[in-house]
């Protein structure tokens, strides 16, 4: 197919534009680049474009009906035309790996996208452009660029759109060239009409993607999105489908970190109603446990525990949710890290081998309630002068009260205060966390018993 005509659109320096978009985002760098729109005829179509395309592509992109229908009806514009949009854009361009990170520059690179009226005028969100084309013999399913009008509406939530594609018999399982049905991509709030309308046309529920199996309800915990996943299990989607790795939609929500204002807990309790499977494994054996634990999930972590999740569960490499919680204190100490391995414990989490404590002090460090609750779930465990050397100094000033009450216990025993403490843990055993909060004592010495930090340690 070729070019039938050819206009380029200026971009400021230090700009880039994205294909179809009508806003511009700052460039890392000074550049100029050009945005050329091309269209692509069928050689066997009797009518070659008589109008501009840029004036086409702009019609569509600012939803511009009355443009729109000039073009098509005064010039006649092929609305089934293929628009071919090449643009230069600054991206970066690793060259090197070095001790310290990754290093590079900043290079003009040309990005060709293929589109065509339906599709720009469904990701922009115009409907009433949409419906002309439709009303003119606009291909519902054409999708030379890999997504078809269908997918673009509703990755972009725009519902109306999405509606009017169905009643012209877009097909709503439609697979892009990425291998996502329109389905997969209700991923914002804004789609849950557009879910709503895909099944009420025959969307199947259950329909995995190519590259990685998801189904919808997976694509729906992926993005925490109660709603959408309500309306799937009403439409009978399996609660503890696997995709690809072997993933169910609880393991995928329970990898994701806390955010404010999610319906993460919200999606728990509804997965968990519909009988998923706290303990359900992934192709790593990692459970959703392992996963709220790893990033650091804590309402998610103390929901699964109530569950009935297993505590002691051990993934294909050995390393129980304990271990991902205390890795993940390293990484995120801001998310309060100490909460995850304080309720792991009093839900019967086996604790570190003694001899293996440093290793966590050296990677804890920074996090001293950490280290306080775990050290606290030790009966007796002996101090030497290798903890002093495996804390940086300047992590030692700034917590200093706590490091100089565990270093100074070297050599000492345990106060009878923590022994009684240990004597009783053991006792209640993995039911710590139901049994204490029942015992006829004061709230602060429950909180002691279940190894709330306190600051220091005796």
């Amino acid at each position: 197919m070729e070019p039938m005509s050819n206009k380029s659109l200026a971009i400021p320096p230090g700009r880039t534009c994205t294909p179809g978009s009508t806003g511009m985002s700052e460039a890392p760098g000074a550049g100029t680049g050009k945005l050329r729109i091309s269209s692509k005829v069928d050689p066997e179509h009797p009518l070659a474009p008589r109008a501009p395309i840029a004036r086409f592509y702009t019609a569509l992109v600012t939803g511009d009906l009355r443009s729109l229908q000039v073009l098509t009806e005064k010039y006649h514009q092929d609305v089934n035309l293929v628009f071919e949009i090449s643009r230069n854009q600054l991206e970066w361009q690793v060259k090197s790996q070095a001790s310290y990170g990754l290093s590079g520059l900043w290079a003009l690179e040309e990005r060709l996208e293929l589109s065509t009226p339906l599709c720009l005028a469904a990701r922009h969100g115009h409907p009433d452009c949409l419906r002309h084309l439709l009303r003119r013999g606009a291909d519902p399913d054409l999708a030379p660029g890999g997504q078809g009008p269908l997918h673009q509406a509703c990755l972009a939530g725009h519902s109306d759109c999405v509606e009017l594609l169905l009643e012209y018999r877009a097909q709503p399982n439609l697979q892009s060239e990425q291998g996502t049905a329109p389905l997969h991509l209700c991923t914002s709030r804004d789609s849950l009409r557009c879910a709503k309308l895909l099944l009420l046309h025959g969307a199947a529920v259950e329909l995995p993607s190519e590259a990685g199996g998801d189904r919808a309800l997976h694509v729906a915990a992926r993005h925490r999105l109660c709603h959408h996943a309500r309306l799937y299990l009403r439409r009978r989607a399996s609660v503890d489908a696997r995709n690809a790795h072997q993933e169910t939609a609880l393991g995928i929500l329970c990898g994701q970190a806390p955010a404010a204002g999610d319906h993460s807990l919200q999606l728990f309790q509804l997965l968990v109603a519909h009988g998923a499977d706290v303990d359900a494994r992934d192709e790593s054996w990692r459970s959703p446990l392992h996963r709220a634990c790893g990033a650091a999930n804590i309402e998610l972590v103390r929901h699964l525990l109530r569950s009935g999740a297993d505590a002691n569960a051990i993934d294909y490499d050995g390393v129980s949710p304990l271990g991902w919680a205390l890795r993940a204190a390293a990484a995120h100490p801001e998310l309060r890290p100490h909460l995850a391995v304080q309720l792991l414990l009093n839900h019967g989490s086996q604790k570190i081998w003694p001899p293996a404590f440093i290793k966590v002090l050296k990677s804890c460090a920074a996090v001293p309630e950490v280290i306080e609750v775990l050290f606290n779930s030790y009966s007796q465990i002996p101090v030497s002068q290798e903890w002093a050397e495996a804390v940086p100094p300047e992590v030692f000033q700034h917590h200093r009260p706590f490091y100089e009450s565990l270093l100074g216990l070297a050599g000492t025993a345990r106060s009878l205060q923590h022994l009684c403490r240990a004597t009783i843990r053991a006792h209640f055993g993995n039911k710590c966390h139901s049994l204490i909060p029942l015992l006829p004592v004061p709230r602060a010495l429950q909180d002691f018993l279940l190894l709330e930090p306190q600051g220091v340690v005796f």
